[in-house]
């Protein structure tokens, strides 16, 4: 996969101030108050900053955190993990693989078949409904 590369400034350029910050400096969006957190439409959920598919809506569940949750990315290729030790926890960070944009974090307590929860901003994704 190709990398896109842009500077910072590009970003805030295409983004709005809420994208930009969940996206491009790590940000998290409030819980429970995402577009997508209850969404039940299907679809591929793509990431907001490049395009990318990321995540299908056959994947999602109701995890309870006020995030959207998936058991699953679309692809082993469609993101990225990276330890994550900020705000004095020990997490795994998750980003779009082509764009690095910070998606949310992945967690081992999801349901079946993988058991991960990958717990992500809504302000991250845009929605392309199944026809």
């Amino acid at each position: 996969m190709e990398k896109i590369e842009k500077p910072l400034e590009a970003w805030r350029d295409e983004l709005s101030d809420e994208q930009f910050h969940v996206c491009r400096l790590g940000g998290t969006e409030r819980p429970f108050t995402g577009e997508y957190h209850d969404s039940k439409v299907p679809g591929l959920y793509h990431c907001a900053c490049c395009g990318e598919a990321l995540f299908d809506s056959a994947a999602k569940y109701d995890s309870g955190s006020g995030w959207p949750s998936y058991f699953q990315p679309v692809s082993g290729e469609a993101v990225a993990e990276k330890a994550d030790f900020s705000h004095g926890m020990q997490r795994i960070e998750v980003k779009c693989a082509k764009c690095d944009a910070h998606l949310g974090h992945v967690f081992p307590d999801g349901p079946r078949p993988t058991g991960m929860r990958y717990c992500i901003n809504s302000l991250s994704l845009k929605l392309v409904p199944r026809e």
